[in-house]
């Protein structure tokens, strides 16, 4: 399929919205593939920046990720909305200068190459802050630009393997477990979102005096930095933690348990006062009164006690009557949804925290609405993402100034 097959559908402005988003007039170039960056970028593109999105002329691969309806990636709809699409080859000559030709009139610039790609090509952060000094580069990998790792390939799976996460996942006597999504892309794609604000801010303040900078970040550190107090426990303590199934090591009862109909449900107890309703409910105010109980540690380590309790009254009773019981005396419990029942929530429903928008090519289109609620300044999801070069001809056009025969001409070598 021709690149520029579609060119004639442009993508909606943020001036075409009334939530136009605080990122307005930010202008961003995403020369990222598959997960963490692109989300980086998503993010941005969620509350008002101008995300334009490269990818090689064969496509990105998280094209090809996921389920599909119709020959369109489901995942690539969600992951690339609020982004234009152009087509472009970085690895030749020309495709290098058109990029430095695009990067002079931009805010920030997300990548995810390994270490030294870019710089191969004549397209390292010295090259393009000479070009444009402003300019806020994201550099996204797998163990960052440094260090004896650097210049290894990796992806999430690796992060959550290294992090310590899926040394703590899991049942007890069971093996580490891996999470069935992209958890260390979707931490590091947040974590970048926050880093590229926090470096438009310094740009934009008065200590910034206008100049960008780069940002180096790996996979595997925000994932370590969200894991607890591991390594501080393990300096001061010695302590390794390990995999305790649904169990927490700081309170109790938590876990999961199952009604009489079959129905998962989740408690939490961090509070003694929570902790106290769930017994206090199950008929055990023998094991309220232990002088163990007010401790969060204590309860943890008799665990077993406190889960036989709940899980048998638990069992006894239908979700309905479990969930309304836990409602009237304020305790914590949550159903535990597949997504057909998250989808059917009635407060998920009234928060619209799965949205439709109308797709180009698929109509209507469930997905995720946008992460934060911002009253004053709110972002709106304006289109999804768009077909393979769909917006060569606008941004060549507008952008650098390209009539359609030097267009044709880029798209006949390759180039685009």
């Amino acid at each position: 399929m021709s690149v520029n097959a579609y060119d004639d559908t442009p993508a909606p402005s943020s001036s075409e919205s009334a939530n136009r988003g605080p990122l307005q007039g930010i202008r961003v170039l995403d020369i990222s593939t598959v997960y963490a960056a692109p989300i980086a970028a998503m993010l941005l593109g969620d509350f008002g920046a101008e995300v334009i999105k490269i990818e090689h002329p064969t496509g990105d691969p998280a094209r090809s990720h996921g389920a599909h309806k119709d020959g369109q990636g489901l995942w690539w709809k969600v992951i690339s909305r609020n982004k234009k699409c152009i087509t472009l080859d970085l690895g030749t000559p020309e495709g290098q200068q058109i990029l430095r030709d695009l990067v002079v009139d931009v805010d920030v610039l997300v990548e995810n190459f390994r270490p030294g790609v870019l710089e191969k090509w004549g397209l390292g952060p010295d090259r393009l802050t000479a070009l444009n000094p402003g300019l806020i580069t994201l550099r996204v990998t797998g163990f960052g630009q440094e260090g004896p790792y650097a210049e290894r390939r990796a992806f999430g799976t690796l992060a959550e393997a290294m992090s310590g996460f899926a040394h703590q996942t899991g049942e007890e006597d069971g093996p580490p477990t891996l999470p069935p999504f992209g958890l260390a892309d979707g931490v590091a794609g947040i974590t970048g979102a926050f880093g590229v604000v926090t470096a438009l801010l310094h740009r934009n303040g008065p200590e910034g005096d206008g100049q960008g900078q780069v940002i180096d970040l790996s996979l595997l550190e925000p994932l370590i930095g969200i894991l607890g107090p591991g390594p501080t426990a393990f300096d001061q303590l010695g302590v390794i933690a390990g995999r305790q199934g649904n169990r927490s090591p700081n309170n109790a009862p938590r876990n999961t348990y199952l009604t009489k109909d079959d129905r998962w449900v989740a408690i939490s107890a961090s509070a003694t006062s929570v902790a106290e309703r769930v017994m206090r409910l199950v008929g055990r105010v023998d094991l309220v009164e232990q002088p163990w109980f007010s401790s969060a540690g204590e309860r943890s380590r008799n665990g077993d006690l406190l889960d036989d309790a709940v899980g048998k009254w638990i069992a006894a009773r239908p979700f309905d009557e479990v969930a309304t019981e836990f409602e009237r005396v304020g305790a914590a419990l949550a159903p535990i949804y597949d997504v057909e029942q998250l989808m059917k929530d009635p407060h998920v429903l009234a928060r619209d925290m799965i949205t439709t928008v109308d797709d180009e090519d698929l109509g209507p289109l469930a997905m995720q609405n946008l992460m934060v609620r911002m009253l004053g300044t709110p972002g709106a999801i304006r289109f999804p993402g768009r077909r393979l070069g769909q917006d060569n001809a606008q941004i060549y056009r507008d952008t650098l100034g390209l009539g359609t025969a030097s267009i044709e001409a880029l798209r006949g070598r390759g180039v685009i």
